[in-house]
């Protein structure tokens, strides 16, 4: 059976009259005029088929039927109110701050950053980078993004990606000067930067050559500049094979040796304790989880 309902408009301007005791006063709360408040109330009344209110000189008062309704009227309206706040929460934009680093945000977050936006439209990422360790980070943060090993107290961490690192150029590099085996770097431009010097002395060392030397050197003072320099042709770079998957995915970098690797880089999300359980925080550390896990070198 369908509900029989009364103008529910009527029913809230009473509810205002009524808890106010006043016409006026609820005019002025609802931002109507005295008379509105009068004719809703008298559409109440004649669909009920009697009165609410006796009317004592300029006064109103409740009549005991007027009592019993507006008992039941205000616990009806709190419990919309309630129901309608919660529906409000559930849609309303949620802001998750994020910290990364600023190659890992330039080189890999980024790019796969619309996809997290399209399956969680309801959560906005606020991106900020920093290279500092956590616990000297300024800037708020809801999720901080590091590589490498750190124990900040009070956080949780989770492992979200692994790298390891190769040697990476753009193929019109190789078209000028090929690439056979390791001595052929004498010919080349070897990219360093100047965060990590020692990346390829260590490569050097591991396939056995510690004393070659490339043809040319390139310093650069941010790893990502260095990576957009391969990327432009000026050299060759020690790549991490994450933040590079894109660019060789699309033909702009290619690998010119198999190995060897340097040992892997571990990229892990982390999350202070009272917040782990927070929804938004949940929904991104899930899915930094699920897209790692493509990239993550074996």
């Amino acid at each position: 059976m369908p509900r029989r309902l009364p103008p529910l408009n009527a029913v809230r301007v009473f509810e205002a009259a009524a808890r106010l005791e006043s016409f006026s006063a609820a005019a002025d709360e609802l931002s109507v005029t005295h008379g509105a408040v009068s004719r809703q109330v008298a559409q109440l009344e004649s669909w009920l088929g009697h009165g609410l209110f006796d009317r004592v000189g300029r006064r109103v008062v409740l009549t005991p039927l007027g009592r019993r309704y507006l008992s039941e009227v205000s616990a009806a309206l709190d419990r919309l109110a309630l129901a309608t706040a919660e529906q409000l929460k559930a849609t309303r934009q949620q802001v998750i701050r994020v910290n990364a680093p600023t190659t890992f945000a330039l080189r890999w977050l980024l790019p796969q950053l619309s996809n997290f936006q399209l399956t969680h439209p309801s959560i906005e990422v606020r991106l900020t980078t920093s290279d500092e360790p956590i616990e000297r980070v300024r800037e708020p943060f809801d999720v901080a993004i590091r590589g490498g090993e750190q124990q900040p107290a009070g956080y949780v961490v989770t492992e979200f990606l692994t790298e390891v690192r190769l040697p990476v150029c753009s193929p019109k590099v190789l078209q000028a000067h090929p690439i056979r085996d390791v001595s052929d770097l004498a010919h080349h431009t070897l990219l360093h930067t100047a965060t990590y010097p020692e990346l390829w002395a260590q490569w050097l060392t591991a396939c056995g050559s510690p004393q070659l030397a490339g043809g040319q050197s390139l310093q650069l003072d941010h790893f990502y500049l260095t990576l957009q320099a391969a990327i432009d042709g000026l050299g060759i770079a020690m790549g991490p094979t994450a933040l590079v998957a894109l660019d060789v995915r699309e033909g702009r970098l290619v690998f010119p040796f198999e190995g060897p690797a340097l040992p892997a880089w571990r990229y892990g999300c982390y999350v202070h304790n009272a917040r782990r359980e927070e929804p938004a925080i949940v929904a991104f550390t899930t899915w930094l989880l699920e897209v790692g896990a493509k990239f993550s070198a074996a």
